[in-house]
């Protein structure tokens, strides 16, 4: 669900994320309409590097235990 939200409104994945300045810094940029795909690339690799970071803080929260 987030990827769509990525690609169709990318501020907004910033702010579901927990990076709100991020989030406000790509509205600005997703307002110009050529700022639109440059915008929506780095909402999805933000968000591809938040899974990635998720998954590490999981496997080593199983390793504390």
């Amino acid at each position: 669900m987030r990827l769509i939200i990525a690609i169709l409104l990318p501020f907004l994945v910033f702010f579901t994320i927990g990076r709100p300045i991020a989030g406000i810094i790509c509205l600005i940029l997703q307002i110009t309409l050529i700022g639109w795909l440059p915008a929506a690339i780095w909402a999805v690799y933000a968000l591809g590097q938040y899974n990635t970071d998720k998954k590490i803080r999981e496997v080593l929260a199983d390793r504390g235990r």
